[in-house]
């Protein structure tokens, strides 16, 4: 399925790429834009076990589109906050695993992709940032982002000083997983994507619920602990892989991603 802003394309039965188009704007997202990206990954729902997201041409997105708040409209920014957090509600409550797959600039609203993205693979040479500090506002979107993902000397960098920072350091914060060529990106995130898709689906999605549940709801070891087990119980209650998984180990049969 495509639309004029996102366009979709079925890698495998289990891997879909979700691509930012609006090249001659950088990929910049106004309003179409966001409710476009939104509906592509409500029909992903059930399809696809991961989600590759990148953008057109060689930027993966410089952020929100700002003229829709040039008119002043305080119903203009209403409709940006509201639009902008039900995409990132999307990306955190997915059932499928998104990579954001980056090349190019990543700025503002670019960032917080990457930051509200499972995972992420960069080019070296992304320019990563935010540049709301220089229009005269503190980044309302990338900042908390940045502020719950980094430390925070690292999130106050980005935050107060507008500078960016490029592949190698995304991944060296902790930003990003894979930093390469920018020629090499696609194939890496596709890769990375082809190997978590052979995964059971339940047990990629209720892993997801507990990487942001525990550090975000939860910061007392043992509640953190009760939920590991709670998760489990939740995977158990829903698919018998597990026990082909044990089957497998007791009759020497390797598992994806065993030693």
């Amino acid at each position: 399925r495509e639309t004029d802003h996102i366009l979709v394309s079925r890698i495998t039965d289990d891997i879909t790429r979700s691509t930012l188009n609006r090249p001659e704007k950088r990929n910049a997202l106004n309003r179409e834009a966001r409710l476009a990206l939104v509906e592509a990954l409500n029909l992903a729902k059930g399809r696809a076990k991961v989600i590759i997201l990148t953008g057109a041409g060689e930027t993966f997105c410089a952020g929100m589109d700002l003229n829709q708040l040039a008119s002043g409209n305080p119903d203009d920014e209403d409709e940006l906050n509201r639009s902008w957090l039900q995409v990132q509600e999307e990306i955190r409550h997915h059932p499928a695993i998104i990579i954001a797959s980056v090349r190019g600039y990543a700025l503002g609203g670019g960032s917080t992709l990457i930051n509200v993205c499972d995972l992420a693979v960069v080019a070296n040479d992304a320019q990563i940032g935010m540049p709301e500090l220089g229009f005269g506002f503190y980044p309302g979107r990338a900042g908390p982002a940045a502020q719950l993902r980094l430390s925070a000397k690292r999130a106050a960098w980005m935050i107060l000083t507008a500078k960016r920072v490029d592949g190698e350091t995304a991944v060296e914060w902790g930003m990003a997983n894979i930093a390469c060529d920018a020629a090499d990106v696609d194939s890496e995130s596709l890769a990375l994507a082809e190997h978590i898709a052979h995964f059971d689906a339940v047990a990629l999605e209720w892993s997801k619920k507990a990487i942001w549940q525990i550090p975000m709801y939860t910061n007392e070891w043992r509640a953190a602990l009760e939920f590991g087990a709670y998760t489990n119980a939740q995977i158990h209650s829903r698919t018998d892989s597990h026990r082909q998984g044990l089957t497998n180990f007791i009759e020497g049969r390797p598992n994806q991603g065993q030693g």
